[in-house]
């Protein structure tokens, strides 16, 4: 069945999208810089692919396409935010950005704060990073030549080959190895033979399927370069 999964999961690829991109305006999680909502509809979008294997075709696919891309993006703001957030936006006494009615200030000589800064503020700074001018020492004293560009990409070759297919695969060698074009990853594909215009749209449409799934496995920690 995973292959008729795959065929029914691109087949309604524009679907999902359509649906994702409805929650752009409710996405206001501004906080973490690295990631916008270009990103959290990528982690949905394979978040759809892995369990589109539970769909019931019998049932209509809209609600349980919403219902999916609804749990995540909590559990998103949840893990990234609400799980590490201090406790005073969820407190009556909070009054503007650090302000307390009780305290003056947001700080530890509120109990509950001192609890946070205690057990859950460091997973909270990690989580969400500040920008990069609060590193720049760290940064700077980067050294360049730490990094093996050759050896991560030979790295990465091995491993996005175990789940991307062998049309992908294809793709993502030509497109990010051998760095073709588009249209020549498609002539290369065979695709330019009736629609030239078709066949660079399928390379689109692979190449974007392509790094969702890398991404996503990036995201999990499956791939290591």
């Amino acid at each position: 069945m995973k292959q008729d999964d795959d065929d029914f999961f691109e087949a309604n690829f524009s679907l999902i999208n359509q649906e994702i991109a409805k929650r752009k305006a409710r996405w206001n999680l501004k906080i973490i810089p690295w990631m916008d909502f270009e990103d959290v509809s990528q982690i949905v979008r394979f978040h759809i692919y892995k369990k589109i294997h539970l769909y019931d075709r019998k049932q209509p696919l809209l609600p349980w396409i919403n219902r999916i891309i609804s749990n995540q993006i909590k559990n998103l703001i949840r893990d990234y935010y609400g799980n590490f957030s201090r406790p005073c936006l969820k407190c009556a006494a909070s009054e503007g950005a650090d302000g307390c009615a009780i305290y003056a200030k947001q700080s530890g000589e509120c109990p509950l704060y001192k609890k946070w800064e205690n057990t859950k503020k460091n997973a909270h700074d990690t989580k969400l990073p500040v920008s990069v001018e609060n590193h720049v020492r760290e940064v700077h004293q980067k050294n360049a030549e730490d990094v093996d560009v050759e050896l991560g990409l030979s790295k990465l070759k091995d491993q996005v080959k175990n789940f991307l297919k062998p049309v992908e695969y294809k793709v993502f060698m030509s497109l990010y190895v051998d760095n073709n074009s588009e249209e020549k990853t498609a002539n290369l594909l065979g695709y330019q033979r009736t629609d030239k215009n078709s066949g660079v749209k399928n390379v689109k449409l692979i190449n974007k399927s392509l790094v969702s799934k890398i991404k996503m496995n990036i995201y999990n920690g499956n791939i290591d370069i």
